[in-house]
Formats: C-alpha cells, structure tokens, sequence
C-alpha cells in the first residue's frame, strides 16, 4: 500500500507520477490507496461537460428576476390539447402500455399525412416517420446514426448549442461559417433578415469530408427564417459535395410578419438528403411534454430506427396519443382562423412586439426577430462605456453582463452608456451605484464557437414567450432600472 503524503494531503488528489490512481486519506494516519488505473469517462465527454446553463440558472434562482433567459411559455397548452393529455391519461388504459418503438401509429399517421402535403410528399409511417424524445432526441439519434469519427458537420452560427456536443460525441468535428449583420443607419430598428451569410465562405466550408450541415430556420437564438434564395444556396451546395441536411425546424409556426417558414426538404432534389426534426413542444406550447419527430426518407432514417432501438427503444405512449389528437383537431381547423397555428403567431407576435418597445424605451437596441421564441440584444453601448464589469479576465463580456443584469456585485458605476435624457454627459459617472437589471437574460456568445465568441460578445437573448403578467414585470424591471441610472 502506497501512503498519500500525510496530513493536509488533499484525499482526492492524485498519486505522485500516475494521474489515474486516486488516494483517500482518513483521520487515521493510515492511508488508504484507491487504484482507479483506468480512464472513467469516454474520451467523447472530454471538453463538453461544462454547461453555462446551470450556473446561469443558479444565479437566477438566487436573485429576484424575471426570468426571460430560458426558451419555454409560462402560459398553459390551448384547451385541446390539454383535454388531450387528460384523455390519454384518464381514458384507454392500454396508454398505460408500451406501443410501438418507433411511434405510436395513430401519431406517426397523422405526422405522415400533416407534413407529407407541406413537403410535397407521400410519407409511410413506418418508413418516413421517426417520434422520439423531443427534437433533442431526433438531434442526438440524427448524429449518432450518421456521423462518424473524422467526418466534418457544417454548423452555422449563432447555433443552438446541442449541435456541436452532439457532433463531437459522435467523433465528428464541427466546422463554423458565421451569419453576419449587415450595418443599419442610425437610428434605423435592426432586423434578423440582415444577418446573412457569406456565399463564398460557406462554400469554403464544404469538404470531402463534409457528412452532413445543420440548418436551424427559424434560428435559435437570432430569429432569423431563412429565405428562399438563402435555402437554395445551401441545398445547391448539399447536393454539389453529397452533404446530408439535418433541418432543426422547431418553430416553424412561431413566424411573424408576413414571413414565410420553407422547409429545404421540399426544394427540388433535397427531400432524399434532408432529416426534418419537430417538437410537439414548440408546436402546441407544451414543452414539458417531450415528444419529436424526425421526418425524411428510409435510406436515412432506417439508420436513426437502429440506434433508437438499441437506446430509447420507445418515447412515453400517452404524451404521443395526445399530440396525435391536437394534430387531428389541427388538421381540421388549418389555414382558417380557428387554427392554433393561426393565432399562437398572432398572439406571440404581440408578445414580441411588446418586448421591442419596452426594450428601446429605456434605450436598448433589440433585433427584431423573424421567428422562434426569441430575440437579441446588442448591448455594445454598454461594453463601451462599462468594459470592465467584474468577471474573469478571458471571459466574454456577454457572461459578465448577464450576471451584472442578475445581481449586480462589486462598486461598479455607469457610465452614460444609453442616451437617456435627463442622466450624467457622456463619461460622467452617474453618482448611484449601477443597480442590476432584475432580468435573466442568456448571453449570445454561448451560441458560437469559441474562435468566435468574442466577435459576438455585446448580445444578450430575451425569451418573449412569455405570459403577459411576465412581460408586465419586465416593463417595471425596466423602468425602475432606468430611474436607478439617473443623477
């Protein structure tokens, strides 16, 4: 037995010349050695473990905040689907059972039907149809089942960031092309439609080894829906270099402003290289629900069948029955104004449109958003006049803002980084201290890679999916912080 050094050792540290053995150390002098000479974690968890979710999460529950960080509504289902789940949970006692591994028939039907005349196609059930354990599920199945270790995935940026976890875990490696904003005039409300990418640099991107590309429209956390031409390039370069299409298109229903959402399986010659994932989560505003779908052709999916069923095996049989019901009563209503599809954009739109105002009348500059749940904010002002917010020196001014906005530590003093009427010349300090904001916002840079991130560290992301009473209290959050920053 091998001593661990004595007393004031610490237990867990690792023996002297071998990082893999631990020694533990008791009150007594003896020391007890623990060999653990083998690795623990698959080298594919190297690097992805750390998650600023949850400190950011745990910030928040700590201060008094509204929170507008996290993506899910604080307002209840539409009634259908509500009395749905209900039915499904009070009614067939066979609910209660396992159904079929890959979809429960009456939902994959209603699937195969409902998007089969969206994607101009003939859908089979069995063959076109995976339901899985949300859209996070579809992700992690579509990667595993496709990506192998050396193949390249194309990630556009801002991405949600499950992509690129998900690709490295499967032994793939993420490759980065940015949307960048195009200058606006001053004064002049920015849009999401101006972020675009580069034609030239995204076709710099694709290689032979290029597997696959991911494509998030409308995009989380910017907004943006890609347009048409937009579309075209890329599936025109998908099918140039033989590059599978993994199309995140949990919000297509949440589009605003007369914009349309086109799902690149239904241009010419994608359907046969493109997985289409949805959510009933972000469909019927029941994210708790976890239940996705994955759409596309056999000799793709036939690949995502076999890792389900040697991992999932099967998603939660009465949470399906109840999408499939909000699906047929949608079927019925689509297009006309009772359709939920209908108005759930009308009324998030208005949540949308209060949120811009709010923002811009105490001085922040809001993107206005295209679609999805969310916005951002640039808040490069502020990184001007108050660059030095406490924090780690390497870490992104976005991180630091956001938890200044939580809860404000440290002497930190404003600067007149808004043009507020009636507060201190630009470089005076204002004579309070800076008060915190009271929201929970999430910082954008998360959302790139990290060559990148301090390219997009001046935006935060707002959630407006979100209860009136909700946007209520950001309203007085807003104007109370407004009135802290004068003289």
């Amino acid at each position: 037995m091998e001593a661990c050094g004595g007393e004031g050792t610490d237990p867990r540290a690792p023996a002297a010349g071998n990082p893999e053995i631990l020694v533990a150390c008791e009150a007594a002098p003896e020391c007890l050695l623990l060999a653990m000479a083998k690795r623990l974690q698959a080298r594919r968890l190297d690097g992805i473990d750390h998650n600023p979710w949850v400190e950011l999460v745990k910030l928040a529950s700590e201060a008094d905040v509204v929170n507008l960080g996290q993506g899910f509504p604080d307002f209840p289902p539409p009634d259908f689907a509500l009395e749905a789940f209900q039915h499904a949970v009070s009614g067939d006692f066979m609910l209660n059972q396992y159904t079929k591994a890959f979809g429960y028939p009456p939902l994959t039907k209603i699937l195969a039907g409902f998007f089969g005349k969206l994607l101009g196609q003939e859908l089979d059930p069995l063959k076109n149809v995976l339901v899985t354990v949300g859209a996070y599920g579809a992700l992690f199945t579509a990667f595993q089942a496709l990506v192998d270790e050396g193949d390249e995935v194309i990630i556009i940026e801002p991405f949600f960031d499950c992509y690129a976890p998900m690709t490295l875990m499967a032994g793939g490696l993420p490759v980065f092309v940015s949307l960048k904003p195009s200058p606006t005039q001053d004064g002049e409300l920015d849009s999401s439609s101006n972020w675009q990418l580069d034609p030239m640099e995204l076709a710099s991107k694709f290689t032979p080894r290029t597997k696959a590309l991911v494509l998030n429209t409308p995009n989380n956390p910017l907004g943006k829906v890609f347009s048409k031409p937009e579309l075209e390039l890329v599936a025109s370069l998908c099918q140039q270099h033989d590059v599978v299409c993994i199309a995140d298109e949990v919000y297509q229903w949440l589009v605003y402003d007369q914009y349309q959402h086109i799902s690149i399986a239904s241009l010419p010659g994608m359907w046969e290289r493109t997985l289409t994932v949805g959510s009933a989560g972000k469909t019927f505003s029941a994210t708790g629900w976890k239940v996705g779908w994955v759409l596309g052709p056999d000799r793709l999916l036939r690949h995502l069948r076999t890792v389900h069923q040697n991992s999932i095996f099967h998603c939660p049989t009465q949470a399906q029955a109840a999408v499939a019901q909000s699906f047929e009563r949608e079927q019925l209503h689509f297009g006309q104004p009772s359709s939920y599809f209908v108005q759930l954009p009308q009324a998030v739109q208005r949540s949308r449109d209060h949120m811009v105002q709010s923002l811009q009348s105490v001085g922040l500059r809001p993107i206005v958003p295209q679609g999805s749940y969310f916005l951002i904010i640039d808040v490069s002002d502020f990184k001007k006049k108050m660059p030095n917010l406490p924090g780690a020196a390497d870490e992104p001014y976005d991180r630091r803002f956001v938890k200044w906005m939580i809860k404000n530590k440290g002497p930190v003093y404003v600067f007149q980084a808004l043009h507020f009427q009636g507060c201190p010349t630009s470089g005076q300090r204002s004579q309070n201290p800076a008060q915190p904001l009271g929201l929970m916002a999430i910082p954008v840079s998360i959302f790139f890679s990290l060559p990148h991130q301090k390219l997009f560290d001046h935006y935060i992301r707002f959630c407006f999916m979100k209860d009136e009473s909700t946007l209520q209290a950001m309203d007085e959050k807003l104007q109370k912080w407004k009135e802290g920053l004068r003289p």
